[in-house]
């Protein structure tokens, strides 16, 4: 994948235009402000410290004490979503067991656990292909609801439970990103998680079906069509598809921003930062993604899901995922017919995306 990135930057830059979109049509002062900045590793705008280079990103995660509960972070969210308990809410022992907890639901025993599932839904949805178009949020939505369901443990309709974790994250996000909250907002949020609660069997897992969900629906069509976008199709074979589908993620990052409150003063990059600044943490600048070029290695990789004690556990689930996503659909060969952004969705996504085959498979249905 790094080698290809080197020999074919025509395609990647195609690729990354119609991936930029989803940044443009969501969010596009906020990223226009982040783009501005990211020269520097650290900008500081009255108490919002933006965070965008690799080092201080790091630093920032594992070195300076931050707010779990502080409102327009994570913690915060959690603590709106849920009726306490948490991982976002928790403080020392508790936290680290809750943390011990979840790594141990998505390890590389979930990926056995979970992967007949998914692989049922690709098996179902992908040989459409060989007749026709296929959408592929659609098919991220059900991927996401059925994942979701699993591990949750909710008896509900997978798609409905997707459904209900994107209204809620979407709701939600206002309390993410700086700027304005529109009137009714946080009522709009409560009622959203309401909803999404009722289809869970403890409402604290809320947390984890909102970010199984949407970072599943945002990242799965990116890096799809990207790959399709760039070429990459006779790189997702059984030896290099693991390899591709950590590459797409650090390259879309589907979590572009993570939203901290520092708990103590400290110093990053040699700029002072004062207990109650806002960090708004640049996964996407700190790995690298918005440069073109190979890959800055393992580091950039793992970047887009954190770093330290704050590292998401469900990173190797969801490269399994997409690997397995990159797998069904390679033999395909598939290009991009038709594609609109979100301009509703928490993360930044595509509403509809549209592939087409290049090729049939052997054996497919004529």
């Amino acid at each position: 994948m790094t080698g290809g990135t080197g020999r074919e930057p025509g395609r990647h830059r195609g690729a990354r235009r119609r991936d930029r979109r989803v940044y443009l049509r969501s969010h596009p002062l906020l990223f226009a402000l982040l783009a501005a900045t990211r020269r520097r590793p650290v900008a500081r705008l009255g108490r919002t410290v933006l965070v965008h280079g690799a080092e201080a990103y790091r630093e920032a995660l594992t070195r300076i004490p931050l707010d779990r509960t502080a409102p327009g972070t994570t913690g915060g969210a959690a603590a709106a979503l849920t009726d306490g308990g948490a991982l976002f809410d928790q403080e020392g022992p508790g936290h680290r067991t809750a943390r011990r907890e979840l790594a141990a639901g998505l390890d590389a025993g979930a990926v056995d656990r979970l992967c007949p599932r998914w692989q049922a839904v690709l098996d179902a949805r992908i040989p459409r292909l060989a007749t026709g178009e296929l959408e592929l949020v659609a098919l991220a939505r059900e991927l996401a609801g059925v994942t979701a369901a699993a591990l949750t443990g909710s008896a509900g309709c997978p798609h409905a439970l997707a459904r209900a974790a994107a209204e809620t994250a979407a709701a939600a996000a206002r309390d993410h990103l700086p700027g304005p909250r529109p009137r009714g907002a946080a009522r709009t949020a409560a009622a959203r998680a309401a909803d999404l609660a009722a289809l869970l069997p403890r409402p604290r897992d809320a947390v984890l079906a909102v970010a199984a969900v949407n970072t599943t629906v945002a990242a799965l069509p990116r890096a799809a069509a990207w790959c399709a976008d760039a070429g990459l199709w006779p790189c997702a074979d059984l030896a290099g598809a693991p390899a591709l589908a950590a590459e797409l993620l650090r390259l879309t990052a589907p979590s572009p921003l993570l939203p901290r409150v520092a708990a103590a003063d400290a110093e990053l990059a040699g700029r002072p930062v004062r207990r109650g600044d806002r960090l708004v943490l640049v996964a996407r600048h700190a790995a690298g993604a918005h440069r073109p070029g190979p890959s800055p290695g393992p580091a950039a990789a793992q970047a887009v899901f954190g770093a330290g004690p704050h590292a998401c556990p469900g990173a190797g689930l969801a490269r399994a995922l997409l690997t397995d996503l990159l797998l069904a659909l390679a033999p395909y060969a598939p290009v991009v017919t038709g594609a609109r952004a979100d301009r509703r969705s928490a993360l930044p996504g595509w509403a509809e995306l549209t592939l087409r085959a290049t090729r049939t498979p052997a054996g497919s249905p004529p």
